[in-house]
């Protein structure tokens, strides 16, 4: 399987794992760190071959900043199995598709983003986190979403200013405020074909952590509400099965 990662690298994933059992095994990283703690975390202690080869993973981390990719292209130990390119995925996909090609996939298993929203948010504007999260939720099966909260915003703008430098330009702007993983959650939900199947809580840094997955097809209208109810559960059920297979 393929998985993807964003991650803007500042905190230990260590942190973000604890909060999980595993995750599923075709993984994609935005990711400004190596992303190797991920990856040993998804393929740990495999009791037999048969169960080593049931974790194949490949994972793919990306990442706007060229010299942070080269860095990780240097010191990635498993090659064959982590691939780091330099990526604008609000500007182009089509090298994620390429990669996608190439292992057999039309959509990458899991897909982290990690601490990124608010940049794109500050840098550009509300529309380039929407975009953001329809390009993210476009190839995805399922996505591990962190988003930064208003307090983070507003500290890395006092950060700017200290520095002398001038806000940043969609700063003052913006009509997403207040709880920002909500407003994700929302329109990826209505917008996106995808649902909330699980919320982790907060991680040390108060930032809330969660998962969704694209939707199976809406039940007929003719469907009574109890039977739609019902397969909801039992997607939710499937979902949980699916990575739990994966995490274990």
């Amino acid at each position: 399987m393929a998985t993807a990662v964003l991650d803007a690298g500042y905190h230990p994933q260590q942190d973000k794992l604890k909060l999980l059992r595993s995750g599923p095994k075709n993984t994609t990283e935005l990711s400004c760190s190596p992303g190797v703690a991920f990856y040993q975390h998804l393929v740990q202690d495999p009791a037999s071959k048969e169960e080593s080869d049931r974790r194949m993973v490949h994972l793919l981390g990306f990442d706007l900043d060229e010299a942070l990719i080269r860095r990780a292209q240097q010191t990635n130990p498993l090659h064959d199995s982590i691939t780091f390119i330099p990526l604008d995925v609000t500007g182009d996909t089509d090298r994620l598709q390429d990669y996608l090609h190439q292992h057999g996939c039309s959509r990458f298993h899991l897909s982290l983003c990690l601490a990124v929203t608010m940049w794109v948010h500050l840098n550009h504007g509300d529309s380039g986190l929407l975009l953001l999260l329809s390009r993210l939720a476009s190839i995805s099966q399922h996505l591990l979403l962190e988003a930064q909260p208003w307090k983070c915003y507003r500290s890395a703008a006092r950060r700017l200013r200290k520095l002398g430098r001038s806000d940043f330009d969609h700063f003052k702007t913006l009509e997403i405020r207040g709880d920002v993983a909500d407003h994700a959650r929302e329109h990826l939900e209505r917008r996106c074909g995808m649902e909330l199947i699980q919320s982790f809580g907060s991680t040390a840094w108060d930032r809330k952590l969660m998962l969704a997955h694209i939707r199976v097809r809406q039940a007929s209208p003719a469907c009574s509400l109890k039977k739609s109810t019902k397969r909801s559960n039992e997607r939710k059920k499937k979902s949980f099965q699916f990575l739990n297979q994966a995490w274990n």
